[in-house]
């Protein structure tokens, strides 16, 4: 099993040497960057599972740094500072960082709040795995989303990719009303050229296909929805 990486960035080389030292004693592997520039290029290179942050740093402030790592990736940043004061610390956290460790601090705590990010991760993965994983029914059809399969009775229906894409994002949020401008932006993307009018067209055909007149509904004026009581 490959070890889980954490990127130190920290321009105090003593408290840096002691972090990655009780981290790599813990089985993690380590790397240290003392800089913000040195921490980016770093972030490249060794693309670390979790990020140690020091809030002062010689050359940008970690928390223009967490804003910058939280706008192109998911990766669970731990503030570390010698700021305690509460609004610091909230600030912190609105600017995407997990959690916030004050100097002088128990390398024991690091650890387990480390753990406790990791853990929390890793439950959240099997849970978004596992909802992939579950097929989407209603009526006699069944849609496997992991194989991009769908089948009414013992029949295997024939969708395009888009047609695909458009019955899971309804049949996944039943319920809620999707304009056409919204499924457009959401099936076909920002860059998309077309009108709203091909959103009718593949509802049409979805509606046809899977006989889902009564499951898939116009909302007159609006766009449409998935039914939420069908099962």
């Amino acid at each position: 099993m490959d070890k889980t990486k954490i990127l130190i960035i920290e321009d105090e080389t003593a408290i840096a040497d002691l972090l990655a030292y009780g981290l790599t004693r813990e089985g993690f592997l380590t790397r240290i960057a003392s800089n913000g520039a040195e921490g980016i290029e770093a972030l490249g290179q060794f693309n670390p599972d979790l990020l140690l942050l020091d809030w002062m740093l010689p050359d940008l402030s970690g928390l223009e740094l967490c804003k910058r790592v939280t706008a192109d990736s998911n990766i669970p940043i731990v503030m570390i500072t010698a700021k305690s004061d509460i609004t610091d610390k909230i600030l912190g956290l609105e600017f995407g960082a997990d959690d916030y460790i004050t100097k002088p601090f128990d390398l024991r705590e690091v650890i387990a709040r480390i753990r406790t990010i990791l853990r929390r991760l890793a439950n959240a993965n099997r849970s978004e795995e596992a909802e992939e994983e579950q097929p989407l029914r209603f009526h006699d059809v069944v849609i496997i989303k992991s194989e991009r399969m769908v089948r009414k009775g013992d029949e295997l229906i024939d969708l395009t990719p888009k047609e695909f894409d458009l019955l899971i994002k309804l049949c996944g949020n039943r319920g809620r009303i999707f304009s056409r401008e919204e499924l457009l932006e959401l099936v076909w993307g920002y860059e998309y050229a077309g009108e709203t009018r091909t959103v009718d067209n593949h509802i049409q055909r979805l509606r046809k296909k899977l006989d889902a007149n009564e499951y898939i509904t116009t909302v007159f004026g609006i766009g449409y929805k998935f039914e939420k009581g069908t099962t």
